[in-house]
């Protein structure tokens, strides 16, 4: 698999707005067509996905990019697709995962824009129809089949992949004279350095990204020594732990909690980049994290009036992408089954995916489609063309990674010990063995 992975490299530099969302917004089931429907016996399909909580009619670029696609799809089969959304209330409402896993087992929709962990559940549930064979299938590149691949099946694809990163306020570093971080041990030093010079938390945090830093230092090697389907083999068959490869990063976030890097109170109420976005564009707080599409987007830190730079998450082999796939799955009992299928055919056609691709300055799933990055992004980019980076999600291992770990995560931040938390993982390692 590093082969396949390693030839992919360079293209893996991609957010999309679904992970940040996951628990967002209004709690709304609205039907939005893109074009007039002049005809009541019109085809139309239904598509489940999110929408922004601070202000859902604010420009923003990821999702005009999809509707720029989803206008190709109604022009070219003469259809309409209703958009229907979910976004959470607050960190008290089911999140945008339970909902939408409720809605596929339900048959609600047609379609859906789904994110790593609930691409898992439902296409180990069969719930989701295979897109092997299908033409958006033809040009995928062949991390993003690993990735949402479950059971022999191609469940899910994105129209861009997500790359997750540091954002960090260069300047700040400047001004004390601090190099970007490589390791753990260098971001504590510069984390110590800020917190004596009067920054409160160097460390903007939500509930949902901090996981980020514990993948990125659980499967530095696992990705990138050589060694990574005989590593999975052994995790999925028992005779590693998982909780092994996790508890260096349970320990460092547990360190930077108690020095108080991270204010781990506001963290698990915090939605994503809304909570510390304010701080980090005030430059208050030096670092941040989120996903490469945040640096694009006006309405997340596009706009920054200092110097941005995005980096990979530090671990012993030095700053490591976290790159996750979200993507878009059809009901396997769908009500307008062929006709969703169709709409993903034309939605994630080439055509379609160098349109969003250049609209969002994102790097596509299409081994056809390459697009420049913004220099802030460059950074991220570069270590991403070396090959260094781990999979956030990865369907090839029978404990979900993404949604499990940040579940975790969130433990962690509530008061759970360090053994609490791993004993977690060992108990979710021992009921995957038994399926």
């Amino acid at each position: 698999m590093k082969k396949g992975v390693k030839k992919w490299g360079m293209l893996l530099t991609a957010g999309t707005m679904l992970l940040w969302l996951t628990s967002c917004g209004q709690k709304a089931d609205i039907g939005i067509n893109l074009v007039e429907d002049d005809d009541n016996n019109q085809r139309e399909v239904n598509l489940f996905g999110p929408t922004e909580k601070a202000n859902p009619e604010a420009d923003n670029i990821a999702r005009s990019a999809q509707e720029l696609t989803v206008l190709m799809v109604e022009e070219q089969l003469g259809l309409r697709v209703n958009y229907r959304t979910y976004t959470a209330e607050d960190f008290q409402d089911k999140t945008y995962d339970e909902v939408i896993i409720d809605r596929v087992r339900s048959h609600m929709d047609d379609f859906y824009l789904l994110n790593p962990d609930a691409i898992q559940i439902l296409g180990m549930e069969g719930e989701l129809a295979d897109l092997s064979d299908r033409a958006c299938a033809a040009n995928l590149r062949e991390v993003v089949k690993t990735a949402n691949t479950v059971n022999g099946k191609l469940v899910a694809i994105p129209q861009e992949v997500v790359a997750h990163g540091l954002f960090v306020n260069k300047d700040l570093f400047d001004k004390y004279e601090l190099e970007l971080p490589e390791t753990p041990e260098d971001l504590l030093e510069c984390c110590r350095v800020f917190k004596e010079n009067g920054i409160e938390t160097p460390i903007g945090a939500n509930r949902w990204w901090l996981e980020n830093f514990v993948l990125a230092q659980a499967y530095a090697e696992l990705y990138n020594g050589g060694n990574t389907e005989a590593q999975i083999k052994a995790l999925n068959d028992g005779e590693t732990k998982l909780s092994d490869y996790m508890r260096p990063g349970f320990e460092y976030l547990k360190k930077m909690m108690d020095l108080g890097y991270i204010d781990a109170e506001a963290a698990r109420t915090y939605e994503a980049i809304e909570g510390e976005g304010p701080d980090f564009l005030a430059q208050k707080t030096p670092i941040v994290m989120a996903y490469w599409s945040a640096a694009n987007a006006e309405t997340a830190y596009g706009n920054a009036d200092f110097n941005m730079q995005v980096i990979g998450f530090p671990s012993e082999l030095g700053q490591m992408p976290v790159v996750s796939m979200t993507g878009y799955g059809v009901g396997i009992q769908a009500e307008h089954l062929e006709d969703a299928l169709d709409v993903l055919d034309v939605m994630l056609s080439d055509e379609a995916l160098l349109l969003y691709a250049e609209h969002n300055q994102v790097i596509s799933p299409s081994q056809n489609v390459e697009v420049e990055c913004i220099d802030a992004l460059k950074p991220l980019n570069d270590r991403i063309n070396e090959g260094y980076y781990v999979l956030g999600s990865n369907a090839n291992m029978k404990v979900e990674q993404w949604g499990n770990t940040c579940l975790i995560v969130r433990e962690l931040l509530g008061g759970a010990s360090v053994d609490e938390c791993m004993a977690e993982f060992d108990r979710l390692q021992e009921e995957a063995l038994k399926k």
